[in-house]
């Protein structure tokens, strides 16, 4: 008797959570390919949901992941969670769809552990998204901003992704830099039965729709999120880029070129006093024909998303020896708008034949962003001047994957799966400017009372233009073949091969006057395009002295090209020790050499910094189980992390979105990670299931981000010694039948409880005699000059945890949704390192709630989905700041609106 009380008990105290990362229960499959165990195939793994109770007809999710491990296509009556030889979570199409988001970072950012950071970032388990590997179907995938090697994730609409697969612990046959996890992203592939829908939607954001907004002309199409040529580069300009010859400043070649750049479609920033609201529209459709022993099925799909924000931010700096709250460095309101336009397709052509199928894929996403800025405050140690500053700019985004996937039987015991695959990203960023304006507030002043454009005169910087330009590629392919030695004992070895290949140029140039300061400030009144149109570039020839410069600024930084080269070899075994405990245990060698190369403007490229390493990187996992439902995991590994390719230049960047300009380190080394995990799992039976466990990283040589500078801060990479991390994650899912309250309206409903919550603790570890390598720094610096012994990793939360509490019905799409997510303070950035050093730059995300509400109604014999969605409820701020003795510093504070939006969907 006192076992089943305690049973009872237990699920007693966990009904009312259940994990976010454990929607996959819903959904079963037959065991992984090679996935051991004595659990597969219990009486919890297949038993229904509760007695009485009609089971939802959902199917496993497609998963493809690299070697095999876990490969399930659509097939029911097993937890893909329980039977995988690691730890995993998986998020089905039915699972993302219940979360309502529509990129697959917003759905991930409800697994246990997780956490999304920025434009898309998704950190795992606290670590930085350096720390995270994101896939697709398996393979590698480019990423389309210059400060990452990682794509961001909000990239992907959850309209074209089948499943998302989150692996914590190691194994052998993913790639080595798996510090956190990995994100396998599988797209949808052959449907079970014929379709075509149609979707479309509207979102009012309460901090933009309807309200005063800015912008500038651009060009009548931006709209698409696609330029109609007004932004292609002058051919004065374009002939001098193409050249190798630094640019003379006051030369005719100067002049042709300035007197091109601003027009009023580009610098002029205009008023929306009624912002636009969001929508989106959506076709995806697909079929299947029987080919006489085989089955080829087509997919397709396209997406087209318009969302408009705006952001009224505070944003302080505080700067010196003797910061203080009191004493601000810059002091600025900044109220920007980003108009978000994303185009995506699908198009996935599968053949299957017997137990063998052949999968190739191809994607295409098109992310623009038209971003407009206005910012006035106070800067320096002057508290009477006023300093209003206008940015405009254009952020294109590209990303292109192709991809083919072999799965072949040659025989009953042995398996082969090939793949190879062409990834290309680019970003455009062309005719960014940045122009500043001063108001002296000074009687003995003749424009005292306005503001003006001094041109990099006096205290005013000078109005810069920049063309920025990223273009990378991603070769990569695989085998890796399997072969079942006995019913319990299977062994597996495998290749895989990838080439990256990255160019990046960051042309920024420069707008000076130098001639009457008399002249500079009359004309300093007028908008930039009137301030530096044609006729003004020449008017020094003609005897008035005002002699504009335009001066290349990145002539000796601008242009760097990035290769990564890595091979690499594995092989594992996997099986039955006893009954009850079974293994999956192997060793990847792995090879690789990164470098990145500067090639000044006018000189000869610098010496490749270089990182040519090879690694042993073994796994091991045993799970135990105690009995049939209830089991053991323990995994140790080693991983590495590199640091990403812009990180090894000395080359400054200014990122808008987190106001920061960063500056890279040619001296950065690999870091290396030391893995351990435990992990107690109860499936009680097939919907309710408890999960518990525990993790440990020891990483050697951490890179880590810390602020320096003499005028501004700048945001640079260094090595820390090492770090600890240690932490643990609770799961929990319960589903609470209704029907046994009486009524029509409860005999197919259910309550889904689903909650997770994760601790982690994270401290870096600096003595008193440890040294970092400083780029510019005659010789090795103290590591504790830079970082603080005890001080947690930049990008960890202590505490995240997320709650789901739904109502649905088991026999028709009908849903109601509340989503809590709640993540405490992390560090984003180390502070200034100055002659006493800063506090760190903390980010607080908070408490969050949405309201999902999905709801199924036949009209005509066709299917319509509606769906309404209320986010940020709360209407949490973004908060970033800093902590002094005497008040806080808001290094970028800005109040988020509360998004409300109404969807449909018709499938025929």
């Amino acid at each position: 008797m006192t076992k089943p009380r305690l049973v009872s008990l237990l699920l007693l105290s966990t009904s009312m959570l259940a994990p976010a990362g454990a929607w996959a229960q819903d959904s079963t499959s037959p065991p992984a390919s090679g996935s051991m165990g004595a659990q597969s195939g219990t009486p919890a793994d297949d038993a229904p949901a509760a007695p009485g109770n009609p089971e939802p007809e959902e199917a496993a999710p497609d998963i493809s992941v690299p070697g095999g491990a876990i490969i399930v296509t659509g097939s029911r009556n097993r937890n893909v969670m329980r039977t995988a030889p690691q730890v995993i979570s998986v998020l089905s199409t039915e699972q993302i769809a219940r979360t309502g988001e529509g990129d697959i970072a917003g759905a991930l950012g409800r697994v246990t552990g997780l956490s999304v950071v920025g434009n898309g970032y998704v950190y795992v388990r606290g670590l930085g998204d350096r720390y995270s590997l994101a896939l697709l179907n398996g393979s590698p995938l480019p990423s389309p901003e210059p400060l990452k090697r990682v794509v961001p994730l909000d990239l992907f609409p959850t309209s074209i992704i089948a499943s998302s697969l989150v692996q914590k612990s190691y194994s052998v046959n993913f790639p080595g830099e798996f510090g956190g996890g990995v994100i396998n992203l599988t797209t949808k592939s052959i449907p079970p039965e014929s379709f075509l829908t149609i979707g479309g939607g509207v979102g009012w954001d309460t901090q933009t729709t309807d309200k005063l907004s800015y912008s500038y002309y651009g060009s009548k199409t931006d709209w698409t999120g696609y330029d109609n040529g007004n932004r292609n580069q002058p051919s004065a300009l374009k002939d001098y880029l193409n050249g190798n010859t630094v640019l003379n400043s006051t030369s005719d070649q100067a002049k042709a070129i300035g007197s091109t750049l601003f027009t009023g479609r580009n610098s002029v920033v205009q008023k929306i006093k009624h912002t636009q609201p969001n929508f989106s529209a959506d076709l995806s459709a697909g079929t299947s024909f029987d080919l006489g022993g085989a089955t080829l099925g087509v997919i397709a799909a396209a997406g087209y998303s318009n969302k408009t924000q705006t952001r009224d931010a505070i944003q302080q700096l505080t700067q010196g020896s003797s910061a203080a709250a009191n004493q601000l460095y810059e002091d600025y309101r900044t109220v920007s708008t980003e108009n978000r336009v994303v185009a995506n397709g699908l198009l996935g052509l599968a053949l299957e034949f017997g137990e063998n199928s052949i999968r190739w894929t191809n994607v295409y996403i098109h992310d623009t962003s038209k971003f407009t800025r206005l910012r006035v405050g106070k800067q320096d140690s002057n508290q009477v001047a006023d300093f209003m500053s206008q940015k405009t700019a254009w952020y294109e985004r590209q990303l292109i994957n192709s991809q083919v996937v072999g799965q072949f039987k040659p025989d009953d015991n042995t398996s082969i799966d090939v793949r190879a695959g062409y990834a290309n990203s680019k970003r455009n960023a062309p005719f960014e400017i940045d122009s500043e304006y001063v108001r002296t507030n000074s009687a003995t002043d003749q424009f005292g009372s306005s503001y003006v454009n001094t041109l990099g005169t006096g205290s005013v910087q000078p109005t810069t233009i920049s063309f920025s330009r990223l273009n990378e590629d991603v070769w990569s392919a695989g085998v890796d073949v399997a072969h079942r030695f006995t019913p319990d004992w299977k062994g597996t070895v495998g290749y895989a091969y990838q080439l990256n290949t990255r160019s990046n140029s960051n042309r920024q140039f420069g707008v000076y006057a130098s001639g009457s300061q008399t002249l500079i400030s009359g004309f300093g009144l007028l908008r930039p395009d009137v301030l530096l149109q044609p006729g003004l570039w020449y008017l020094g020839q003609a005897g008035v002295n005002y002699n504009l410069e335009l001066r290349d600024l990145t002539a000796n930084t601008g242009l760097f090209d990035s290769r990564l080269l890595n091979h690499a070899y594995y092989g594992k075994v996997e099986g039955q020790i006893t009954d009850a405990l079974s293994i999956d245990a192997g060793v990847r060698w792995e090879w690789a050499n990164e470098t990145t190369v500067l090639k000044p403007i006018g000189g000869d490229p610098s010496t490749a910094t270089g990182l040519k390493k090879e690694y042993f990187l073994p796994a091991v996992t045993l799970t135990y189980e105690l009995q049939p439902g209830m089991q053991l995991r323990a995994n140790a590994s080693k991983t590495i992390a590199r640091p990403q390719f812009r990180e090894l230049v000395y080359q400054t960047f200014y990122d808008p979105d987190s106001n920061r300009t960063y500056q890279g380190n040619p001296f950065l080394i690999d870091s290396q990670l030391y893995n351990a995990e435990g992990r107690f799992e109860w499936y009680v039976n097939r919907d309710d299931r408890l999960s518990i466990g525990a993790f440990y990283k020891h990483i050697k040589n951490p890179i880590e981000s810390y602020l320096t500078g003499t005028e501004s801060f700048i945001t640079s990479y260094a090595n820390a010694p090492a770090a600890d991390l240690y932490g643990a994650e609770l799961e929990v899912q319960k589903y609470v039948y209704l029907d046994k309250l009486g009524g029509s309206f409860f005999a197919n409903r259910r309550l889904v409880l689903v909650g997770n919550y994760t601790y982690t603790k994270s401290k870096l570890k600096v003595s008193d005699t440890d040294l970092t390598q400083i780029y510019g720094a005659s010789t090795d610096q103290l590591a504790s000059i830079y970082f603080q012994d005890g001080a947690p990793l930049t990008g960890q939360s202590e505490h995240i945890a997320n709650l789901q509490l739904g109502l649905e019905d088991t026999e028709h799409l009908s849903q109601q949704t509340l989503l809590i997510n709640y993540a405490s303070k992390r560090t984003v950035s180390r502070g200034f390192v100055g002659v006493t050093r800063q506090p760190d730059v903390i980010e607080y995300p908070g408490l969050r709630i949405d309201l999902v509400l999905r709801q199924g109604i036949q009209v005509a014999g066709k299917q319509i989905e509606l769906k309404a969605e209320g986010r940020n409820l709360t209407a949490r701020k973004h908060l970033e700041y800093q902590t002094f003795d005497d008040g806080r510093v808001n290094f970028n504070t800005y109040a988020l609106g509360r998004v409300f939006s109404l969807s449909a969907a018709i499938t025929f």
